[in-house]
C-alpha cells in the first residue's frame, strides 16, 4: 500500500513539473532588449524565450497591434566621414536629397525668411561634420540662405530608434530642426501624413513656456481626425488644435546646446513614441487610435530655418551667419 501511494505521489509531482510556468514567458520585463536607457519601454514584444507565441491580439479596437520586434540593429546611418568640396554634392546623393525648389508659391513654409540652396557656403561636410550654415545674403528675393535635406524615396522606415548628435547654432532667430514626415505626404498632404519632430530649437519661441536659450522642443503633429482623446493622456504637455491640425509638444531645457554636442533621439513603436535628449526621456506619446499616420513609413529631414512662425519672425540685428553642426544620424530597428 505504501508503495502504491508513493507511486501516485510521484506521478502528481511529475505532472506539475511538466506544466511549467507561463509567468516567465509572458512577463514583459524579461528579455527587454527594446529598452532605451533602461526606461520602461518594451519594444521587443517577442522575447527570445517566446518564439512560438502568437502575436498579441488587441484587447480593444483602439489598441495598436503588438507585433514589432526591436533588435537594436543599425539599418541606416550617415557618419559624414567624407568631406565635400566645391563642385561635388555636399552630402551623399544615395542617401539625401538637397531641397532647392521652393514649394509654397515660390517661398518656403512656416513664414521662413531664408531660401534653401545647395551652395557650398550653405551645406558641406568638413572634418567629419555636416555643416548647415544660414547666411545673411540676398538670394531669389530672400534676405537669407540656408539648406534643407531629406531622405524621401531613398530611405523610409516604420518603427525603430533614431539618433542624431549635433551642436546648435548660437544666434537668435535660428530654427534648427531634425524631424520626420509621412512618406505619403504627396498623396494625402500635411498634416494627415503625420510629422514627428525630434528636435526644434529657437530663441523667442512663440507660445513657449520659457525664454531660456537652452530650450529644446519635440512634437507630434497629426490631422484633426486623429486621436480625438489624446489631450487627456499626455499630461503637462503643450497641446494645440488649430482646426486644420493637432499637435502635442514637449519642452526641455539643456545646458550648453551651442558649445557642446548633444544626442537627440526618438524611439518609435506601435504602442508609443518616446523622445530623448542625451539618453534621458522627456516626452512619451501613447498610441491610442488605429486611425493613425504613425504606423506607416516616414522619411528624415534636417534643416536650418531663419525666422518664421517659430521665432515669431524675429532675427537678431547684426546677424551674418550661423552653423548647425551634425556629427551623425543613425537608425536602428
Amino acid at each position: 500500500m505504501n508503495s502504491y501511494l508513493q507511486f501516485i505521489s510521484f506521478l502528481v509531482l511529475l505532472l506539475i513539473s511538466c506544466g511549467g510556468s507561463k509567468s516567465d514567458v509572458n512577463d514583459p520585463t524579461l528579455s527587454n532588449s527594446g529598452n532605451y536607457n533602461n526606461s520602461n519601454t518594451n519594444l521587443n514584444t517577442n522575447t527570445s524565450n517566446n518564439t512560438n507565441t502568437a502575436p498579441t491580439t488587441p484587447t480593444t479596437p483602439t489598441t495598436p497591434p503588438q507585433s514589432y520586434t526591436f533588435n537594436n540593429e543599425l539599418v541606416w546611418a550617415d557618419e559624414f566621414d567624407e568631406d565635400s568640396s566645391l563642385g561635388t554634392p555636399a552630402v551623399s546623393p544615395d542617401k539625401w536629397n538637397i531641397e532647392t525648389v521652393a514649394p509654397d508659391n515660390g517661398s518656403w513654409y512656416n513664414g521662413e525668411l531664408q531660401y534653401y540652396t545647395d551652395k557650398h557656403d550653405n551645406i558641406k561636410v568638413e572634418d567629419g561634420i555636416l555643416k548647415i550654415t544660414a547666411k545673411r545674403e540676398d538670394f531669389q528675393g530672400k534676405l537669407y540662405t540656408s539648406a534643407r535635406i531629406n531622405t524621401q524615396d531613398k530611405f523610409e522606415f516604420t518603427y525603430g530608434r533614431v539618433d542624431m548628435r549635433a551642436k546648435l547654432p548660437n544666434w537668435e532667430g535660428m530654427w534648427p530642426a531634425f524631424w520626420l514626415l509621412g512618406a505619403n505626404i504627396d498623396e494625402i498632404g500635411w498634416p494627415n501624413c503625420g510629422e514627428l519632430d525630434i528636435l526644434e530649437h529657437g530663441d523667442y519661441v512663440k507660445d513657449s513656456t520659457s525664454d531660456d536659450p537652452g530650450l529644446i522642443s519635440s512634437a507630434v503633429h497629426y490631422g484633426p481626425q486623429d486621436y480625438s482623446r489624446q489631450t487627456t493622456n499626455v499630461p503637462n504637455k503643450i497641446f494645440f488644435d488649430t482646426g486644420q491640425e493637432r499637435f502635442i509638444r514637449s519642452e526641455k531645457i539643456i545646458e550648453q546646446p551651442f558649445e557642446e554636442y548633444h544626442t537627440y533621439s526618438m524611439q518609435w513603436a506601435p504602442d508609443k513614441i518616446q523622445f530623448f535628449i542625451d539618453d534621458e526621456m522627456h516626452f512619451e506619446f501613447p498610441m491610442q487610435s488605429q486611425h493613425s499616420p504613425f504606423d506607416k513609413p516616414f522619411f528624415l529631414l534636417l534643416n536650418l530655418a531663419v525666422g518664421g512662425h517659430w521665432t515669431d519672425g524675429y532675427v537678431a540685428p547684426g546677424f551674418t551667419e550661423a552653423t548647425y553642426e551634425i556629427d551623425y544620424v543613425r537608425v536602428y530597428q
